[in-house]
């Protein structure tokens, strides 16, 4: 048999001479008890091991501190890093992280969505651009608070965290010409977030502006294979590139592992390469890594903010947005301005 292990609020009570709702009071933040009481009842709460049940207290308020995280390609390092960050926070604010995986496309994902909200979930949070939209819609009807981070939807009621992804894409161009690259290209994965797109788009088109072409291979998805094999095709083209942005920096190490050992270029002296993310890998001797610095910190306290400053509005109210700029990160793997 088990033995009991929650001690319920009455035997508090019971032990400090009090009211259950004396119990109730003193933690309960802002109620009114005697400084007399408090003592008597924190104190009994200790001999005991006392914990207050926040989930029940939470539902008779109709709100469980429940925050579900939906996530895709969990173990990429920027998405772990994101993760951490946001776990951290909700934490810090009393909240409870719930997390379903969507790397899979079955029904698997659904099932666990629909899992959180009958634990009356209050808030999601989506943390890519690649599970289905009919997931925000699942969230919003069952009256979810909801925080889309780097996605396009553009369903009334949520927060939308995005970066300044083509803006990136132009910045980095001016870089690569400067170090006198004249051969570009875009090395990306198959897909197709908004983020990813729009490193794309602005690189390509800040390169039309300047009457340069680019040359775009996108491959599987966006880890380090999908870099090597993108490497051996933009390599191996009948006019090499002599500048690659990758839209992900493990795009990018995979990338000049392949240039490095299966090619013997030289980076880069003979060929220039920047990434996106800053992962923790992008700063190692073995890449020193030019690439553009996610806000992770700044990502997540805005999430968090958010979610818990307003009372829950059903998923009704004007689309919110909010723009973040990614931090240039000079390294080694773009040569010095030619003369």
């Amino acid at each position: 048999m088990r033995s009991k292990i929650f001690v319920s609020a009455q035997e508090v009570a019971e032990r400090a001479g009090v009211s259950r709702s004396a119990v109730s009071r003193t933690f309960t933040p802002g109620a009114s008890v005697s400084a007399e009481t408090r003592e008597r009842v924190l104190r009994a709460a200790e001999e005991l091991g006392y914990h207050v049940n926040h989930l029940a207290r939470g539902l008779m308020r109709n709100e469980s501190g429940i925050v579900c995280l939906i996530v895709s390609e969990v173990a990429t390092p920027y998405r772990s890093a994101l993760l951490r960050e946001l776990t951290l926070q909700l934490q810090n604010a009393g909240k409870v992280a719930m997390f379903i995986n969507t790397d899979r496309s079955d029904g698997s994902v659904d099932r666990a969505l629909q899992q959180a909200i009958r634990y009356r979930a209050d808030a999601s949070v989506i943390l890519s651009g690649l599970p289905d939209k009919s997931i925000t819609q699942l969230c919003l009807r069952n009256g979810q608070r909801l925080v889309l981070i780097n996605r396009d939807d553009d369903q009334p009621g949520p927060l939308r965290i995005n970066l300044d992804d083509d803006e990136a894409g132009g910045r980095i161009l001016t870089a690569f010409v400067r170090a006198g690259c004249r051969r570009l290209a875009f090395a990306n994965s198959e897909a197709g977030t908004p983020s990813l797109m729009g490193r794309e788009r602005g690189f390509v088109a800040g390169a039309r502006a300047l009457g340069m072409d680019v040359i775009v291979e996108r491959h599987g998805w966006t880890g380090y294979e999908a870099g090597r094999v993108l490497a051996h095709r933009l390599l191996t083209a009948k006019e090499r590139p002599d500048a690659v942005f990758c839209a992900t920096d493990l795009l990018a190490c995979g990338f000049m592992d392949a240039a490095r050992h299966q090619f013997g270029l030289s980076i880069p002296d003979e060929l220039c390469v920047a990434g996106f993310d800053d992962i923790e890998q992008a700063s190692w001797s073995s890449y020193e890594l030019t690439t553009f610095a996610q806000p992770v910190a700044e990502i997540a306290s805005r999430a968090v903010e958010w979610l818990t400053k307003f009372e829950r509005e059903d998923g009704q109210g004007d689309v919110q947005s909010i723009r973040l700029k990614a931090e240039l990160l000079w390294r080694k793997s773009i040569r010095a301005r030619k003369s």
